[in-house]
């Protein structure tokens, strides 16, 4: 990384970072600090609720340099359950909108903090970086006369096309279950099943399609755009994002990754007896299988998922849950969501290892024994796949997901979906065969797959690394951020 002077005047450098209360949010956040923190001395301050505060302090809090600033909120006051100030703590749809509401009462607060910070620090340079759901902190800088930077914590093709088809709903005027989004060429399809129903059914007069516009159009006014990905990635998904949509910088800094160091600290639990179990297993004859934090599948698709695996007769690893409209922080229970005598099979024939809860995800898709991931496809779990070169099975569920997932396999060759949202039906007939392609490493379909990952992972680190004078394109893209912040 390149080093700005102290003697340069950057120590009067004040950034504030706002994320959006979502643990997919909160982690890029995290990282985007420590890396501009370590590339520069300009001071940080990471501002979020109580909870969030304490679980950025307990979990991943290890850098002197950043601070940290609450925002008064009670959830209770939004009809929410107490220390309810994260999406990862919520189990419905209709309780993440109330939260995803309430966020807007945050704007007061934080305006006044950015008034005790402007008075106690009337020399420094302030910058805001605000998450692209927090559009108000725009009105906030402007306010006070100055930068306002938006990060999106996603990938650029998952960005642009989520926020235009919010923004147009093509699907609505559209006979045929294909359609094309604006903003992408026309020969780019996008199918109907794949929408999450929210999406699929609202008119726009929704809560959800008023708070993304709304919030969206607030993030068009800003300075200038950051975004998790490399220019080498998503040479496509950058080239639309700024020919169509912003006609502002848009500055590609990632892979912004989760250290490893933390994975286990997270959630309080050691790793060794996945890496343990892992350990056990065969080269690149694993499947990992995950649907993020706050994601899960339907009891029949659970079902047919149990299926296919054991028909498959290969090793797997799956973090698992409470399938789709049961609490998903609750118990599991087995005898109700699987095949009869699954779990025990599995754990007598050692060929599926059934991680209740949570697993650390970069330490088991860092193993030489995992050969593909079967993920939600969730833009913190493309990056950590991709940076140890691993293919994928998109089963993408909500969110932008669905666009990464199609990304991955159209524009990379690195995926393969499966299916998609908890609405679909699938055999475990389908599951097994889509898992016997890719986890053929060997030849055919898996065998390509396998290679264009592992390029790709080549080409992330390559982004993120400095050898003498040349630098990477994420590392330039951080110097031009810097010098932007420091034009008056």
């Amino acid at each position: 990384m390149a080093e700005y002077s102290k003697k340069d005047g950057n120590e009067n450098v004040h950034i504030v970072m706002l994320p959006f209360l979502a643990q997919g949010h909160l982690i890029p956040f995290l990282a985007l600090a420590k890396q501009i923190q370590q590339t520069t001395s300009f001071k940080i301050t990471i501002v979020t609720t109580p909870s969030n505060i304490q679980h950025i302090k307990h979990y991943y809090y290890d850098h002197n340099h950043i601070h940290l600033a609450e925002l008064p909120f009670n959830p209770t006051e939004h009809g929410l359950p107490p220390n309810s100030d994260n999406t990862k703590n919520l189990s419905s749809l209709d309780a993440m909108l109330k939260l995803t509401m309430a966020s807007l009462s945050l704007e007061d607060p934080f305006r006044s903090l950015i008034s005790k910070i402007k008075e106690e620090e009337g020399h420094s340079l302030l910058c805001i970086i605000s998450d692209v759901f927090v559009g108000w902190a725009n009105n906030v800088a402007k306010s006070f006369g100055i930068k306002n930077i938006t990060f999106t914590t996603c990938g650029a093709y998952g960005t642009l096309a989520y926020i235009s088809i919010w923004s147009n709903l093509p699907h609505i005027n559209s006979d045929s279950d294909e359609f094309s989004i604006p903003g992408f060429p026309q020969n780019y399809k996008f199918h109907r099943s794949h929408m999450h129903r929210t999406l699929r059914e609202t008119d726009g007069s929704c809560d959800w399609s008023k708070f993304i516009l709304s919030q969206v159009q607030l993030s068009m006014k800003s300075d200038g755009w950051i975004c998790n990905t490399a220019e080498e990635i998503e040479n496509l998904g950058l080239e639309l994002l700024r020919k169509y949509f912003i006609n502002l910088p848009v500055w590609s800094v990632g892979p912004l990754l989760q250290p490893l160091a933390l994975q286990g600290k997270e959630h309080g639990k050691g790793l060794e007896p996945c890496i343990e179990w892992l350990d056990l297993k065969d080269e690149r004859s694993v499947l990992y299988i995950c649907f993020g934090s706050q994601n899960t599948i339907s009891a029949s698709q659970m079902m047919a998922l149990a299926e296919g695996l054991e028909q498959s007769g290969r090793s797997f690893i799956w973090v698992i849950r409470p399938p789709f409209g049961f609490d998903i922080n609750a118990e599991f229970n087995g005898d109700e969501w699987l095949p009869k005598g699954f779990e025990e099979r599995m754990k007598n024939t050692q060929k599926g290892l059934l991680v209740h809860q949570w697993g650390p995800q970069m330490d088991i898709l860092s193993h030489k024994s995992i050969a593909a991931f079967l993920s939600h496809c969730g833009w913190n779990s493309v990056l950590e796949s991709l940076s140890y070169g691993v293919p994928f099975i998109g089963w993408p569920l909500a969110a932008e997901q669905v666009y990464n997932a199609k990304m991955l396999e159209e524009e990379l060759g690195v995926s393969v979906m499966l299916t998609a949202t908890v609405e679909s039906v699938i055999s475990g007939e389908e599951v097994k065969n889509v898992i016997d392609m890719v986890m053929d490493q060997q030849s055919g379909k898996g065998k390509e797959m396998k290679v264009k990952a592992e390029e790709i992972a080549v080409l992330m680190r390559e982004a993120t690394t400095q050898n003498g004078e040349v630098k990477g394109s994420s590392i330039r893209a951080i110097d031009d951020f810097v010098k932007v912040i420091l034009q008056n």
